[in-house]
């Protein structure tokens, strides 16, 4: 039997006196949409800042395929791809360059990163975009922009934290049917959400 994708067991994780985790226990069957339900500040966020390295845990395993996240983190950071609810990124650069960068992180071929570049950006719409600097576009083309950076180096494990908070219904379903189209192609999906309509639209 092949590992899970994804498996949590027994996390914790405090802030001085907030228990933010207490002993939560998932596990992600590989080629699962999996969504992770709850109200603002249930620590969703801070399960996946731990499961991809951005926070350390007090106690508890997390594992990507079988490997630590923490012994292995080349490894499984390598498997997934996060579109967070921040933007983290340098807002002069246009946008193709700004993928282009997050290709290189990962040792992607300049060759393949351009095709997956030139992929991603017409199927999200972005691509009369592509020379516009990210503090340009919209509040819907920069969700957009944050799943093609997510995706630029074809992960196997897609995470995607409240991905359509505060944007129109036409973009929500765009970003409905683009997720399940990659769910078709055997993708692993962790999305989170406070929406039940979306956990049940989605979710398995």
């Amino acid at each position: 039997m092949s590992a899970p994708a994804i498996c949590i067991s027994g996390l914790t994780k405090s802030y001085g006196d907030v228990h933010a985790l207490r002993g939560v226990n998932i596990s992600i069957a590989q080629g699962e949409f999996f969504g992770l339900l709850g109200p603002n500040g249930a620590g969703k966020t801070t399960t996946i800042n731990i499961l991809t390295g951005l926070v350390f845990k007090d106690n508890g395993l997390t594992t990507v395929f079988g490997r630590d996240t923490v012994r292995d983190y080349r490894f499984t950071r390598s498997k997934i791809g996060i579109a967070a609810q921040e933007l983290s990124v340098d807002w002069f650069f246009p946008i193709d360059k700004l993928l282009y960068f997050q290709a290189g992180y990962y040792g992607i071929a300049p060759k393949d990163a351009k095709k997956n570049i030139d992929d991603l950006l017409d199927r999200l719409g972005l691509e009369n975009k592509r020379g516009s600097r990210l503090r340009q576009l919209s509040g819907g083309m920069k969700r957009r922009f944050q799943l093609a950076k997510a995706l630029v180096h074809d992960p196997d494990i897609i995470i995607l934290d409240e991905p359509t908070a505060g944007v129109d219904v036409e973009l929500r379903r765009d970003l409905w049917q683009y997720l399940r189209d990659m769910h078709t192609k055997g993708k692993t999906i962790l999305l989170t959400t406070h929406y039940i309509e979306e956990a049940e639209m989605l979710c398995e």
